[in-house]
């Protein structure tokens, strides 16, 4: 195809393009028109005057008005207006009505007033002086009303009353559809509950459903709980919250904050999810994840996925990490309250000075004990302190005695490769401001000890095996050994045998260990076969009655 050809085509297709929007836009108006048209018609009715006890005519102080009074009746569409006089306006369509007025809209509306200004044209009626406006259930009261009948919608601008069940709202501006029944508040809003209040600058309210939507900084106060939230939904008539970006929920020192967050006041259970921070003030500690429960009534406590339990009590923060939290408290709102912490699956523990593992914990306030569960270990410095279940005794948070139970393995790293080693039945550390004092090892005690000169420099092992044995500390070095009868031998350094270099189950588990608070969310299981096997207790036998042989 030629260029002038293609050009010709290119163009003719634009006029015909151009045609077609042309057409398009004389139709959309058209439309347009005629919707105008149709509100205008409907608009236009006619307002009638059903009753008046005297009319008269005074063309100097109301031109082109017809003056009414004694129970002056009206009626525009469906809706009757009552006044004691009023002025009535055919040109325009409108009237002025004074004295006891009140307009009623089928059996749901009535707008009561001193002074009211009706347009039929615009249907558009200005309330003024102790309004009233009174729908199904739920009262407005003001001093200035503006009522569109096109639009269903009611608003003021001199301050305003909405009293709907047990909710009694008040702002200085607001408007109310009543089809909809959706209420609009603004400034210095307040809305009163006899179970709690809230504050906020900008707030939308169903009479319908008694839902209060949050879209603006809000507080919301009940007993002893508190709400922040600047986005949300509170249910008044079940008083529940539904709380989004990053709202707060305080109670009695206790601070939840969360992504969004759900409240139930008379259950009082409290949800929050994603990016939670649950701080408890009074005990210094928080609770971080991304679910997290509690009940204040039962005390009851639970979070998971990424859940972090967090002391900072003491100089050091303590750091902890597990599949799931559960709290539990007994004998809530007695003076013998008290809690426990149950930390299940994968359990990780960092602090400057301590560090822990295992699979789950459980922490009982009433005794102050930390217990651990399946292949717990212990870090302490350079030592490492594990068995099939480890107690932490604890004194206003700091370790006061750890308590191991069977198969117990204390190991001190010396270098790469030399440890003091003991391993027995049971085992007892005793601390002080952190260090260890004293340590207490009975059944099968094993030991494998290092000696050092007065340089520090190292000569030789004492390998002993024995029933009992009693360790004492002085500076973080051993003073002073008690054990009873024992059977040992002394290796210097370069004649230590191989097979005794380490005892029968040592073990240094440097590759589990927490590196800092980070590290705590990457579990590292214990190598395989390295894992502890739980040791069989038997329990003696019971003769039972019916064994008895009766003679």
């Amino acid at each position: 195809m030629k260029s002038g050809a293609f050009h010709r085509l290119i163009g003719g297709h634009r006029f015909l393009f151009a045609c077609a929007l042309c057409v398009f836009g004389f139709c959309m108006a058209g439309a347009a028109v005629q919707l105008q048209d149709e509100q205008r018609e409907q608009s236009q009715s006619k307002v009638i005057l059903l009753h008046a006890d005297d009319l008269h005519y005074d063309q100097y102080r109301h031109p082109g008005a017809q003056i009414l009074t004694g129970n002056v009746a009206f009626r525009h569409e469906d809706v009757i207006l009552y006044c004691d006089s009023a002025c009535i306006y055919k040109e325009t369509n409108s009237f002025d009505a004074f004295g006891h007025v009140k307009m009623v809209q089928g059996d749901t509306l009535t707008l009561v007033g001193d002074v009211l200004y009706y347009s039929g044209l615009d249907q558009l009626a200005r309330v003024r002086h102790n309004v009233v406006l009174t729908h199904r259930e739920s009262q407005l009261f003001t001093d200035s009303l503006d009522y569109d009948r096109l639009y269903d919608l009611g608003y003021f601008f001199e301050g305003g009353r909405l009293v709907d069940k047990d909710n009694v709202l008040t702002s200085e501006w607001g408007q109310y559809n009543t089809v909809s029944r959706e209420a609009v508040f603004n400034y210095n809003v307040k809305l009163v509950n006899p179970k709690f209040t809230l504050i906020s600058d900008t707030l939308n309210y169903n009479t319908l459903t008694s839902m209060a939507e949050i879209v603006g900084p809000s507080n919301i106060d009940s007993g002893d709980n508190h709400i922040y939230s600047e986005s949300g939904f509170y249910d008044t008539q079940n008083d529940r919250a539904y709380l989004l970006q990053r709202s707060i929920l305080t109670n009695n020192g206790r601070k939840m904050i969360g992504d969004s967050l759900f409240y139930d006041s008379e259950k009082g259970e409290g949800k929050a999810y994603w990016n939670i921070i649950y701080t408890d003030e009074l005990n210094k500690n928080m609770l971080t994840g991304n679910y997290c429960y509690y009940n204040e009534i039962t005390g009851y406590s639970e979070a998971t996925d990424s859940a972090v339990a967090i002391d900072y009590s003491q100089k050091d923060t303590m750091y902890m990490h597990a599949d799931t939290f559960k709290i539990y408290t007994y004998n809530i709102n007695t003076d013998s309250v008290y809690r426990e912490m149950r930390a299940y699956h994968k359990v990780r523990s960092y602090r400057a000075d301590v560090q822990g593992v295992c699979d789950s914990l459980v922490y009982n306030s009433k005794d102050s004990c930390i217990t651990m569960y399946k292949d717990p270990i212990v870090w302490n410095g350079l030592q490492q302190i594990l068995g099939e279940v480890i107690k932490i005794y604890l004194n206003d948070s700091t370790v006061e005695r750890i308590h191991v139970i069977d198969q117990t393995l204390s190991v001190e790293q010396l270098d790469s490769v030399h440890y003091n080693q003991i391993a027995g039945k049971e085992m007892i550390s005793y601390f002080d401001n952190g260090e260890m004092k004293q340590t207490w090892v009975n059944g099968n005690v094993y030991v494998d000890y290092y000696l050092f000169d007065d340089d520090s420099l190292m000569i030789g092992m004492n390998y002993t095996e024995t029933t009992e044995l009693k360790l004492f500390m002085k500076d973080r070095k051993m003073s002073r050994i008690w054990m009873p009868a024992s059977t040992g031998t002394i290796y210097p350094v370069l004649m230590i045998p191989p097979n005794k270099l380490y005892l029968s189950n040592f073990a240094w588990f440097d590759y589990i260990r927490p590196l800092n608070k980070d590290d705590i969310f990457v579990w590292r299981p214990k190598k395989a076969g390295t894992e502890l096997k739980t040791s069989l207790k038997r329990k003696a036998p019971i003769q039972k009655l019916d064994k008895i042989i009766r003679r």
